[in-house]
């Protein structure tokens, strides 16, 4: 049973929310927040396995939200957004955000997103994933001037695996790229995470586009 936090100011939408997310077979929602700071507070106290973000809240905002729930290893967040607020998802993306999705997202689209992301999987919608990446590559993933040589520290099939996560491949599709076990291909994207010092798969993905691997 997948464990979700929904975090949305407007009552209207995040009732919708709620109830998509209840009609799915597997999917709990464990709790409902109206600002940021109660989405944290709830965070902390349920500890559910994903959190569904909106970025703009009152008290704290969704971006502050998610750097504290990232931060504190509560819960992977996946953030609500919409084409005209772009400077949070670059934002939400920095604090560690597994996924982003735009509002008008189909019920559907909206719960395979909560199973991706809730099986370590990041997953941006496709509608802004090449903006994600074209604006986001104008500063760096990490706060720092990109340098290859960070690449450094990977094995060659490592690399081979950032490459795939550049495509935004799964974990699945990685596998049968490179012939090996789904459980391989999950452990190698986890090792060239904490090598990198990086949050997220959807920041992997964006460096290796930056770095051109």
């Amino acid at each position: 049973m997948i464990r979700v936090l929904v975090a949305e100011d407007q009552s209207a939408v995040r009732a919708g929310l709620v109830l998509i997310l209840r009609n799915a077979p597997g999917i709990e929602v464990v709790g409902e927040a109206a600002d940021g700071e109660q989405a944290v507070a709830l965070a902390r106290e349920l500890r559910p396995d994903l959190v569904l973000m909106d970025v703009q809240m009152p008290r704290l905002d969704g971006v502050s939200a998610t750097r504290k729930v990232v931060a504190e290893g509560l819960a992977d967040v996946l953030v609500l957004t919409t084409f005209d607020l772009d400077e949070y998802v670059f934002g939400a993306l920095r604090a560690g955000a597994a996924g982003f999705l735009l509002k008008n997202t189909e019920a559907k689209d909206l719960i395979t997103a909560v199973r991706t992301v809730a099986r370590g999987e990041g997953i941006v919608a496709p509608a802004v994933t090449r903006r994600l990446i074209a604006e986001f590559a104008a500063g760096p993933v990490r706060g720092a001037s990109l340098d290859p040589a960070v690449l450094d520290a990977l094995t060659r099939r490592e690399r081979e695996v950032l490459s795939c996560l550049g495509e935004g491949l799964s974990n699945a599709d990685i596998a049968e790229r490179l012939d090996m076990a789904e459980a391989t291909a999950k452990t190698h994207v986890s090792r060239l995470l904490g090598k990198l010092e990086l949050r997220s798969r959807v920041q992997a993905a964006v460096l290796a586009q930056e770095l051109g691997v």
